[in-house]
């Protein structure tokens, strides 16, 4: 499986790359918002910092404009993914930048039909939001399960890449199921080595060490 940050905070994806253990980096509005940088200032900094795919979402509603904005995007560096919403106007432009190469990642799915439809459109990944849909009573696990199936009955391309990852067990269960790739934020992605069991066996041994030496 691979493993995206979900962030615009340079400090956390350097903190990340730094580890070697990160294929790329989404990111979306309100995170870059958040972050005070300049959106295309921010992407050529990512892309120093990690070799691999890097969502750019565009801000356009209708095709054309998400046409013309992907298109700069895609410009910046040759790891941009161009990430557009689910919606009509979004698969159209899905289905332009397939036409012309340009990687595209889906976001805001919640459904395995809109999942299918985003396929057929060429897009090269989907994004399941699990951990919204676990937020209104949905079992947001059993999305990325249905569409797996889906995918795997028609040989759709299309990458799934679990999204809205709230905990360890979210990563753990896309795992098992087979999603292509998990973003997570830099929190979880931190917990992601982390048991006690692990921490007290480690000072135990230690412990002993220093008591071998004496």
């Amino acid at each position: 499986m691979k493993l995206f940050i979900d962030s615009a905070e340079i400090k956390e994806i350097e903190a990340a790359a730094k580890t070697g253990l990160i294929d790329g980096v989404t990111t979306n509005p309100s995170l870059v918002a958040k972050s005070g940088v300049k959106f295309e200032d921010l992407l050529r900094r990512i892309c120093e910092l990690v070799d691999g795919p890097i969502s750019a979402e565009v801000t356009a509603m209708d095709s054309v404009g998400m046409i013309s904005e992907g298109k700069k995007l895609a410009a910046i560096h040759k790891n941009i993914t161009v990430k557009v919403p689910l919606t009509f106007e979004g698969l159209k432009a899905t289905r332009a930048f397939s036409s012309e190469g340009i990687k595209t990642n889906v976001t805001l799915c919640f459904t395995a039909v809109q999942a299918m439809m985003a396929a057929k459109a060429g897009a090269t990944y989907i994004s399941p939001f699990v951990g919204r849909l676990d937020d209104i009573g949905h079992a947001g696990m059993d999305l990325i399960r249905d569409i797996k199936t889906v995918y795997d009955n028609y040989g759709y391309k299309t990458q799934i890449l679990v999204a809205s990852v709230r905990h360890v067990e979210h990563m753990l269960k896309a795992a098992l199921i087979g999603g292509h790739v998990a973003t997570i934020p830099y929190k979880v992605f931190e917990q992601l080595l982390s048991h006690p069991l692990t921490d007290s066996g480690l000072a135990r041994f230690m412990k002993d060490w220093e008591n071998a030496k004496k």
